[in-house]
């Protein structure tokens, strides 16, 4: 894991001074199509410089997490640490329940357009590590409840604002929550890292279950009775539409057109 260090002394989080033990770790995604560390923080050679003047060290921002991981200036992946690990980051707002800004350390995942494999593993080896080693300075079990989450999770807990990360990202490449936690479980009993072929290995071996299950499903009345009235129609129209590239029903949300074609079918009953 590349490591850097970039305090952002002049963030207001920064500046407020306050402090935290910490009891555990938060993840968070940045929810923006920038991979780039140095779209958050001020740079150097290795990191990259940011020169839209729009990074996080700087008075007037309204958030602040203890390190970031993405992208270096070479587009090798590498973690910034942003703040001291026992201050008192503004990552994660507040829920019903309290704010895990006063318990947890916090780091962002920089988004990329979620639909690259090579991306997804890099970050998500190095976001293990990175919380392996946080557990492992603060004697903290990564598998014990409540103590590493992501920004989804904590909000469930009553402890977080309402956001979707990284729940919205991980399950694309086989991922989750819970194999998160046990991946860094197993970096630390081994008091090893995982490689970056382990890491793609274990992330293709579960999207090849995921697929391999998908392709057993049973195929489904829309596509196996085209006697149902209009049911050929509408499948052509799927397909000269796009929705559809082999007749199957899709297996995904349900799209307007789909709706007004029942509809509207429906309706000639």
């Amino acid at each position: 894991m590349k490591f850097y260090t970039q305090i952002l002394t002049q963030n207001d989080c920064y500046k407020a001074g306050r402090t935290i033990t910490p009891q555990g770790v938060m993840v968070h995604s940045t929810g923006a199509n920038n991979p780039r560390l140095s779209r958050y923080v001020p740079g150097s050679g290795e990191i990259g410089y940011n020169t839209g003047k729009n990074h996080w060290d700087m008075a007037g921002t309204g958030a602040c997490v203890h390190a970031f991981i993405g992208k270096l200036a070479d587009g090798s992946v590498g973690v910034v640490q942003t703040l001291p690990w026992n201050r008192r980051g503004w990552h994660c707002g507040k829920g019903a329940k309290g704010s895990a800004n006063d318990t947890h350390i916090s780091f962002e995942i920089c988004e990329d357009g979620l639909q690259d494999a090579g991306y997804f593993e890099a970050v998500y080896q190095a976001a293990v590590e990175l919380t392996a080693d946080l557990c492992k300075q603060y004697g903290l079990a990564p598998q014990a409840d409540g103590v590493v989450l992501c920004h989804s999770e904590g909000h469930a807990r009553g402890v977080a604002s309402n956001h979707a990360d990284v729940m919205h990202w991980f399950p694309e490449f086989g991922k989750n929550m819970d194999t998160f936690r046990a991946d860094v479980a197993r970096v630390m009993e081994g008091d090893d890292e995982m490689t970056e072929d382990q890491v793609r290995a274990i992330i293709r071996e579960e999207l090849a279950i995921r697929e391999a299950k998908r392709a057993a499903e049973p195929a489904s009345l829309w596509a196996t009775q085209p006697s149902v009235k209009y049911s050929k129609g509408i499948i052509e129209a799927a397909k000269a539409a796009g929705i559809t590239e082999d007749g199957s029903r899709p297996r995904s949300s349900m799209t307007r057109e789909e709706g007004m074609a029942m509809i509207l079918a429906a309706i000639d009953k």
